[in-house]
């Protein structure tokens, strides 16, 4: 998974799947392109470039909770 790409990892969905992911702190959205397999720890579904996370607002805390949902 590239860093300065938007994308994410997921455990079952497609490569090339656009996802809207969802800061549900603060709010703020972005779209990812599935392009990996994981994540591997349990209790997580999705696991973001750091490009994705900084988009968001979590790259300081780690980890958030965030809703998604497939687009396009």
């Amino acid at each position: 998974m590239s860093a300065s790409q938007l994308t994410a990892a997921h455990k079952s969905l497609g490569f090339g799947t656009k996802l809207k992911v969802t800061n549900k702190r603060n709010g703020k959205s972005v779209i990812v392109r599935v392009n990996d397999r994981g994540p591997f720890i349990k209790g997580r579904v999705l696991d973001l470039s750091k490009a994705a996370a900084q988009n968001i607002g979590m790259v300081a805390a780690g980890t958030a909770q965030v809703c998604y949902e497939v687009v396009g």
